[in-house]
């Protein structure tokens, strides 16, 4: 089988928005991540997690676990590993709260309702995540026959 067929036959294993998480996550891998780690200057980079913003060398450090964060989110939406469930939706969760505390209690932030409009599609991308029984079957693995073993 070539790649293109590969590829096509592995995005049908799921909707369409969690293709469009996974090709996130491998853009964030591949591109923004290592971007972001190696080139940025320290002076500028900031981070999130749960709504608190890093900067400096605790951003850089927030950076490298979100680089494993994403890259594992590739390889686990690209091979539909069981054990994506729950963590996808738990860190899809962990964002949604971290639009909502960071919007409300940042200076820069712009108040609890906008935090609300942000926090939606991100809970319910979670809810998603959570909802979804993709996850739950066994993971796409090659197929062997006895005589390859």
């Amino acid at each position: 089988m070539n790649p293109i067929e590969t590829l096509i036959n592995n995005l049908k294993q799921r909707p369409w928005w969690m293709n469009c998480l996974m090709l996130f996550c491998g853009y964030m891998t591949v591109i923004y991540l290592p971007w972001d780690i190696f080139l940025k200057a320290l002076s500028e980079d900031q981070e999130v997690w749960f709504g608190i913003l890093f900067t400096g060398w605790a951003a850089k450090a927030g950076a490298v676990l979100h680089w494993l964060v994403y890259g594992f989110g590739f390889y686990g939406f690209w091979k539909m590993k069981s054990w994506m469930f729950p963590w996808a939706g738990v860190y899809t969760l962990q964002i949604s709260v971290g639009m909502l505390i960071w919007t409300a209690m940042d200076s820069r932030g712009s108040g609890m309702l906008s935090g609300i409009i942000v926090a939606i599609p991100f809970l319910a991308l979670a809810i998603a995540l959570w909802r979804s029984k993709l996850f739950k079957h066994n993971s796409i693995e090659p197929e062997t026959t006895e005589n390859e073993t």
